[in-house]
Protein backbone atom coordinates (compact mmCIF):
# COMPACT_ATOMS: atom_id res chain seq x y z
CA UNK A 1 0.00 0.00 0.00
CA UNK A 2 3.05 2.60 0.89
CA UNK A 3 4.82 1.72 -2.41
CA UNK A 4 1.58 2.64 -4.25
CA UNK A 5 1.74 6.32 -2.68
CA UNK A 6 5.60 6.33 -2.88
CA UNK A 7 5.16 5.32 -6.54
CA UNK A 8 2.04 8.22 -7.25
CA UNK A 9 4.31 11.13 -5.33
CA UNK A 10 7.11 10.00 -7.51
CA UNK A 11 5.35 9.91 -10.83
CA UNK A 12 3.37 13.64 -10.44
CA UNK A 13 6.84 14.83 -9.25
CA UNK A 14 7.66 13.85 -12.72
CA UNK A 15 4.54 14.75 -14.78
CA UNK A 16 5.24 18.21 -12.88
CA UNK A 17 8.65 19.24 -13.51
CA UNK A 18 8.48 17.66 -17.30
CA UNK A 19 6.00 20.40 -17.83
CA UNK A 20 8.13 22.89 -16.11
CA UNK A 21 10.89 21.95 -18.65
CA UNK A 22 8.78 22.16 -21.38
CA UNK A 23 7.44 25.68 -20.97
CA UNK A 24 10.89 26.86 -19.89
CA UNK A 25 11.92 25.39 -23.79
CA UNK A 26 8.94 26.70 -25.70
CA UNK A 27 9.27 30.46 -23.76
CA UNK A 28 13.26 30.31 -24.31
CA UNK A 29 11.97 29.28 -28.46
CA UNK A 30 10.05 32.39 -28.38
CA UNK A 31 12.36 34.57 -27.15
CA UNK A 32 14.87 33.61 -29.44
CA UNK A 33 12.44 33.90 -32.81
CA UNK A 34 11.89 37.93 -31.56
CA UNK A 35 15.37 38.19 -31.68
CA UNK A 36 16.95 35.91 -34.41
CA UNK A 37 21.17 34.93 -33.87
CA UNK A 38 23.27 36.27 -36.64
CA UNK A 39 26.08 34.22 -36.13
CA UNK A 40 28.41 36.22 -38.02
CA UNK A 41 27.48 39.34 -36.59
CA UNK A 42 29.17 41.01 -33.54
CA UNK A 43 26.59 44.17 -33.45
CA UNK A 44 23.59 41.94 -33.01
CA UNK A 45 23.24 42.82 -29.47
CA UNK A 46 23.74 46.30 -30.05
CA UNK A 47 21.01 46.07 -32.12
CA UNK A 48 18.45 44.28 -29.64
CA UNK A 49 19.33 46.78 -26.98
CA UNK A 50 18.29 50.02 -29.52
CA UNK A 51 15.61 48.53 -30.95
CA UNK A 52 13.96 47.57 -27.14
CA UNK A 53 15.13 51.56 -26.31
CA UNK A 54 13.50 52.83 -29.31
CA UNK A 55 9.87 50.54 -28.72
CA UNK A 56 10.01 52.19 -24.89
CA UNK A 57 10.88 56.10 -26.37
CA UNK A 58 7.70 55.57 -28.71
CA UNK A 59 5.95 54.26 -25.66
CA UNK A 60 6.55 57.32 -23.44
CA UNK A 61 5.85 59.67 -26.02
CA UNK A 62 2.02 59.16 -25.81
CA UNK A 63 -1.02 58.81 -28.33
CA UNK A 64 -0.58 59.10 -31.99
CA UNK A 65 3.69 60.47 -32.16
CA UNK A 66 4.22 61.63 -35.67
CA UNK A 67 6.11 64.66 -34.47
CA UNK A 68 2.84 66.64 -34.79
CA UNK A 69 1.82 68.76 -31.84
CA UNK A 70 -1.24 67.24 -30.36
CA UNK A 71 -3.89 70.08 -29.92
CA UNK A 72 -6.60 67.75 -28.67
CA UNK A 73 -10.03 67.27 -31.07
CA UNK A 74 -10.86 63.74 -32.65
CA UNK A 75 -8.53 61.39 -33.99
CA UNK A 76 -10.52 61.74 -37.14
CA UNK A 77 -10.17 65.54 -37.26
CA UNK A 78 -6.68 65.01 -36.48
CA UNK A 79 -5.70 62.61 -39.41
CA UNK A 80 -7.76 64.30 -42.09
CA UNK A 81 -6.46 67.64 -41.04
CA UNK A 82 -2.78 65.97 -40.97
CA UNK A 83 -3.46 64.22 -44.23
CA UNK A 84 -5.21 66.97 -46.06
CA UNK A 85 -2.28 69.72 -45.08
CA UNK A 86 0.54 67.78 -45.87
CA UNK A 87 -0.92 66.79 -49.21
CA UNK A 88 -1.53 70.49 -50.13
CA UNK A 89 1.63 71.21 -48.93
CA UNK A 90 3.78 69.11 -50.93
CA UNK A 91 1.71 70.07 -54.36
CA UNK A 92 2.36 73.96 -53.40
CA UNK A 93 6.35 72.81 -52.49
CA UNK A 94 6.69 70.99 -55.76
CA UNK A 95 5.18 73.65 -58.03
CA UNK A 96 7.29 76.33 -56.28
CA UNK A 97 10.34 73.91 -56.64
CA UNK A 98 9.73 73.38 -60.53
CA UNK A 99 9.02 77.22 -61.23
CA UNK A 100 12.34 78.27 -59.08
CA UNK A 101 10.35 80.29 -56.50
CA UNK A 102 11.39 81.24 -53.30
CA UNK A 103 8.36 82.64 -52.13
CA UNK A 104 7.71 80.45 -49.05
CA UNK A 105 4.02 79.07 -47.85
CA UNK A 106 2.99 82.09 -45.41
CA UNK A 107 1.39 83.77 -48.32
CA UNK A 108 0.09 80.73 -50.14
CA UNK A 109 -4.18 80.92 -49.71
CA UNK A 110 -4.20 76.96 -48.82
CA UNK A 111 -2.08 77.88 -45.70
CA UNK A 112 -4.42 80.89 -44.84
CA UNK A 113 -7.89 79.48 -45.09
CA UNK A 114 -6.39 76.11 -43.43
CA UNK A 115 -9.84 74.72 -44.08
CA UNK A 116 -9.60 72.23 -47.08
CA UNK A 117 -11.49 68.68 -46.35
CA UNK A 118 -12.41 70.39 -43.05
CA UNK A 119 -16.27 69.19 -42.25
CA UNK A 120 -18.14 70.57 -39.32
CA UNK A 121 -18.73 66.84 -38.30
CA UNK A 122 -15.00 66.51 -37.52
CA UNK A 123 -15.09 69.07 -34.51
CA UNK A 124 -13.85 72.17 -33.59
CA UNK A 125 -12.50 74.38 -37.37
CA UNK A 126 -9.91 76.34 -35.12
CA UNK A 127 -8.06 72.91 -34.03
CA UNK A 128 -8.03 71.49 -37.50
CA UNK A 129 -6.47 74.69 -38.77
CA UNK A 130 -3.66 74.26 -36.28
CA UNK A 131 -2.84 70.89 -37.39
CA UNK A 132 -3.64 71.45 -40.82
CA UNK A 133 -1.30 74.43 -40.82
CA UNK A 134 1.38 72.36 -38.85
CA UNK A 135 1.41 69.31 -41.86
CA UNK A 136 1.34 71.71 -44.31
CA UNK A 137 4.41 73.22 -43.42
CA UNK A 138 6.38 69.69 -43.24
CA UNK A 139 4.33 69.07 -46.63
CA UNK A 140 5.46 72.42 -48.28
CA UNK A 141 9.22 71.84 -47.08
CA UNK A 142 9.41 68.19 -48.62
CA UNK A 143 8.06 68.85 -51.77
CA UNK A 144 10.86 71.81 -52.33
CA UNK A 145 13.62 69.59 -51.49
CA UNK A 146 12.27 66.93 -53.89
CA UNK A 147 10.91 64.33 -51.27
Amino acid sequence: MKTNQWQRKISSAVIAFALLLGTAIILSTTAQAQYPQYPNDRNAQGRRDRRANDDNRQARRGRNWDGYGNFGGSPQLRQTALNAGYNEGMKQGHKDRNRRNNYGFQGQSAYQKATKDYNSRLGDREIYRRYFREAYENGFSDGVNGY
